[in-house]
């Protein structure tokens, strides 16, 4: 019955050609028509799941509760200071530019820890520090009331003459002499210098994690655009260019987060769409030709898969409204499975024809041999696609939906357009019989030993099974992008340190307490790193530690605030402090024989 209503449905469009060919004109140009006004692309990752799932109920509850930025700003420079200069500069810039970023957090720099930042290190940390700030309050009342290089010049002088009294050992100036030596080697090799106060008073080189800080973006995205968030990226980089962070602190800016890795993955379709889909189209017809071998047969499947083609998506667009980034797969699926029906039904009516020299019998005969094994091939194919519906995975189920619809479009195209633009076009009958004659060897050599042929294979099906238990499966996502685009690059980096590793697990508790009972009972856990709470951002032993800042806190007022500004020296005054110092210094380095360290006279 199926071959008959085939049979019926082939012998009518080649009848009646020139009214399928005009119907298949007007419905390509109508479908089209509705395609390019209605097309639209969801690139919003989230979309891809059910909302209806409870992890994913979870995941918006915590989004609500604490809403996720998108975007990590990270800021490296070479000095602590200039991190912190840098970063707020920036911060600072993109903060007043609300109709890209309506949120712009520092969650490690800022006023916030620019006035509390010594709360947040331990007690010993905070004492160390204060104890060198008040080691250096002669420097730093010499420096308040004078900050030019006569200044600095002045203080060295201070501490050369520490020495040479024994209030100060010679080896406590290694470490500032030394950091004042990588400064002035870098400007006078004409590099940009820089100069740390916190190493300085520390007496230690800056762990990395001070060298960078963050500032936590929540941009706008457009989710109809391929790179939702292309203009809040490149925003950020064009005010970070016009700040000259780089010159003014040698600063260097990366993003990474979610949305500028989805950017570059997505940037990678952008590229390389003209060059796969010019791949494409000239796979499917050096396949065309290899089949067909006439250009009559290949205009006619190829009239069947643009009017299938341009169907299919606006079937789509009218079942789900726009297509996601998985389901915009199925144009590749389409002219990649749907093409293979017109080129069966094509290759049946060349083997007819040669048997037939009537083009109509012909016809008639491919579709009563062809065109039930079409029929279930198709059905076969669509069943396999529409068993993705029940899938919460959203983009799946879609892509499920679309091409099942398709793979039957594609089918109903290639038993009625083909015909037609067989019937119109009448190409030539064929001459020979079709296939590649220089395989008939191999045909009659696989019928032979067809028992052999068939137990090696499932021997080396067997064979490789226990294989498949060695298979390992890699479930990180960030796996699947480019290595090389700098989101990944900046991800990666991070992942060297715990705080920054992103493979952190959140979880909500109703309260404070609660939350810090289960983060001791993780804690415990040996797959843990470490848990953070509320709590973790609260500074420990603050009582201790304002009492130790206190102490010394009017010496250091004093030092800062006393002293009067003097006014700019000139070059001359500049070059004899300079020099004067140098003196001192080689005194106090190289002393006399007697064991006595005095300045030499000044040849000047």
């Amino acid at each position: 019955m199926l071959t008959s209503v085939i049979v019926r449905i082939v012998d009518f469009c080649a009848r009646h050609r020139w009214s399928l060919i005009a119907a298949g004109i007007l419905l390509v140009t109508a479908a089209t028509a509705y395609d390019f006004a209605r097309f639209s692309i969801n690139t919003d990752s989230d979309a891809l799941i059910s909302q209806d799932l409870p992890w994913h109920q979870r995941q918006l509850a915590l989004s609500d509760a604490f809403p996720q930025r998108g975007i990590s700003v990270v800021v490296t420079a070479p000095t602590p200071e200039n991190v912190d200069d840098a970063t707020g500069a920036l911060a600072s810039a993109l903060s007043k530019q609300k109709n890209l970023f309506p949120t712009v957090v520092q969650p490690d720099s800022g006023d916030f820890f620019a006035r509390n930042g010594l709360l947040f290190k331990t007690l010993p940390e905070v004492r160390n520090s204060l104890a060198g700030l008040s080691r250096a309050e002669p420097l730093i009342a010499g420096l308040a009331s004078d900050p030019t290089l006569r200044g600095v010049a002045k203080s060295l002088s201070l501490v050369a003459k520490g020495v040479q009294a024994g209030e100060i050992q010679l080896e406590h100036l290694v470490w500032p002499l030394s950091l004042a030596e990588q400064t002035l080697n870098g400007v006078l090799s004409g590099r940009a210098g820089h100069f740390s106060w916190q190493e300085l008073l520390s007496g230690l080189p800056s762990q990395a994690s001070a060298l960078r800080s963050f500032i936590e973006v929540q941009p706008v995205l457009d989710f109809s655009a391929l790179q939702p968030g292309h203009r809040a990226t490149e925003g950020i980089r064009r005010t970070a260019a016009d700040l000259r962070l780089g010159d003014r602190y040698g600063a260097k800016v990366a993003l990474t987060g979610p949305v500028p890795m989805n950017d570059d993955q997505f940037s990678v379709i952008r590229q390389s769409a003209f060059r796969d889909i010019s791949f494409a189209v000239l796979g499917v017809l050096v396949i065309l030709w290899l089949a067909l071998r006439s250009w009559k047969l290949i205009l006619a499947v190829s009239f069947s898969l643009m009017v299938g083609l341009a169907v299919t998506a606006a079937v789509g667009l009218a079942m789900v409204g726009a297509f996601n980034l998985i389901s915009i797969a199925f144009f590749v699926l389409f002219v990649g499975l749907g093409v293979d029906f017109g080129i069966q039904f094509s290759m049946r009516y060349r083997s007819e024809r040669h048997e037939h020299d009537n083009l109509r019998a012909a016809l008639r005969s491919a579709a009563s041999k062809a065109g039930a094994p079409l029929a279930l091939a198709a059905a076969a194919t669509a069943v396999g696609f529409f068993s993705f519906l029940p899938t919460s995975y959203k983009g799946l189920s879609e892509l499920g939906l679309i091409a099942g619809c398709g793979m039957l479009i594609a089918f109903v195209c290639s038993i009625t357009f083909v015909p037609a633009m067989l019937a119109a076009l009448n190409p030539p009958g064929e001459p020979a019989s079709i296939g590649f004659a220089a395989l008939a060897p191999l045909d009659a050599f696989l019928q032979r030993h067809r028992v052999a042929v068939i137990a090696v294979t499932v021997t080396a099906v067997l064979a490789g099974v226990p294989l498949l238990f060695q298979l390992p499966f890699d479930f990180n996502p960030v796996d699947l992008q480019n290595p090389a685009s700098a989101s990944v690059r900046t991800y990666r980096a991070l992942q060297n340190t715990a705080e920054t590793s992103g493979n952190d697990a959140e979880m909500l508790a109703p309260s404070l307490d609660e939350a810090n009972t289960l983060a001791e009972r993780l804690e415990s856990l040996p797959e843990v790193a470490r848990t953070l709470t509320l709590s973790n951002f609260v500074p420990g032993d603050q009582d201790e530690k304002i009492a130790a800042i206190k102490s010394p806190g009017q010496g250091l007022d004093a030092a800062v605030n006393t002293p009067p500004r003097q006014p700019a020296p000139g070059d001359a005054e500049v070059i004899a402090s300079i020099r004067a110092t140098g003196w001192l210094a080689a005194a106090v380095v190289n002393p006399t024989t007697d064991g006595t360290r005095t300045a030499p006279s000044n040849p000047a």
